[in-house]
């Protein structure tokens, strides 16, 4: 007889995906994944009609059908139209109407029913960013009352701190995990499971596909389909490629550097005594040759902590959710500070 899976979810809140992770009967994750995206269409009988034949699942509001997860990014691409998000640059969008009740139906098509009632689900949330003023308070505030409101116990952890639960256990989960997302770059240095230093930056795998896009008189979302697609960033074959190419390199020196001035500027650093591992995950670090530029433009300047080496992580795009299934099947899930005031206070 097969014995039930511990309760408890991890969820990663990302720009580009939403990602859930599970424990089944096993004792295995299992991941889910739906697209954070939608295209608006008519709702005119033959537009509805076309998607039924076709199978589109989709829900109206008013006089507009709505489209979700990876079936409108493909027809977006398919019109040459762009998708629109329920979140920008790692929050739920200030600038999008519909953010709020989409954004509910994405995260209750991946996360599914509660196994139990109140189960726990544990969800990720950037860190403040070290270059705008953006607060993540009203964001995770959000998430949280729509997960109560579908009947979980809502925790919240830091993305680049899930990052480190998920890679970093056999190294007493000390070292740097970085998740490289749509919106943003969450970074998180931790000793002995103690986050010592997180921040994020505001630009991401999106900022490359904007800058990529407006280069070459495209839209955005075509950039991203042929990033996603397979590219070498050491290699570009095409103009489209040579722009990604290029606004990659600007990003990850743009990151590093964010990586070492932030270092420059904290204070009680922990003595590191062995050098320490530095992990990339998330979508925006699955590009061909992205892990030796991250590596090529670290080797360049003096870091205060010795790295040993640069990986990438094993399951990248599942990584943040898996690392919130371990807190939400653990305490660190409540014990885990969430801001950098929290951190500090942990740390005295």
């Amino acid at each position: 007889m097969a014995k039930a899976p511990r309760p408890g979810k991890g969820l990663d809140v990302g720009t580009a995906n939403l990602v859930c992770a599970r424990e089944d009967a096993e004792s295995s994750i299992t991941v889910s994944s739906i697209r954070n995206a939608f295209l608006d269409v008519p709702a005119d009988p033959f537009t509805r009609s076309m998607l039924s034949r076709l199978k589109v699942q989709c829900v109206q509001r008013e006089d507009k059908l709505y489209i979700v997860g990876e079936t409108a990014f493909e027809l977006a691409n398919v019109f040459n139209r762009e998708t629109r998000r329920p979140m920008q640059g790692g929050m739920l969008s200030p600038s999008e109407s519909n953010a709020l009740p989409i954004e509910r139906l994405l995260i209750e098509r991946v996360l599914g029913a509660p196994v139990a009632a109140g189960e726990s689900c544990v969800f990720s949330v950037p860190a403040d960013p070290v270059d705008s003023t953006l607060n993540v308070a009203y964001h995770r505030g959000v998430i949280s009352e729509l997960l109560s409101k579908l009947g979980y116990t809502p925790l919240s952890i830091l993305e680049g701190y899930a990052v480190v639960l998920a890679e970093l256990e056999e190294k007493d989960f000390t070292g740097i995990g970085i998740s490289c997302g749509g919106g943003m770059f969450n970074l998180c240095v931790a000793y002995k499971s103690v986050p010592v230093v997180c921040f994020s930056t505001s630009r991401g795998g999106d900022w490359v596909d904007q800058n990529a896009a407006a280069a070459v008189g495209a839209p955005a979302s075509r950039l991203c389909a042929i990033k996603e697609k397979g590219i070498d960033l050491k290699a570009p074959k095409n103009n489209e490629e040579e722009a990604i190419a290029i606004y990659y390199r600007q990003l990850v020196e743009y990151t590093v550097n964010a990586l070492r001035l932030k270092f420059e500027s904290s204070r009680d650093i922990p003595t590191f005594p062995e050098p320490v591992d530095l992990v990339l995950s998330g979508g925006s670090s699955l590009p061909g040759g992205f892990v030796d530029l991250f590596r090529d433009q670290f080797q360049k300047m003096r870091f205060p902590i010795p790295v040993k080496g640069i990986r990438l992580a094993s399951e990248p795009l599942n990584t943040v959710a898996q690392g919130c299934l371990i807190a939400a099947l653990t305490d660190l899930g409540e014990s885990a500070p969430t801001t950098p005031a929290a951190q500090a206070g942990q740390m005295r």
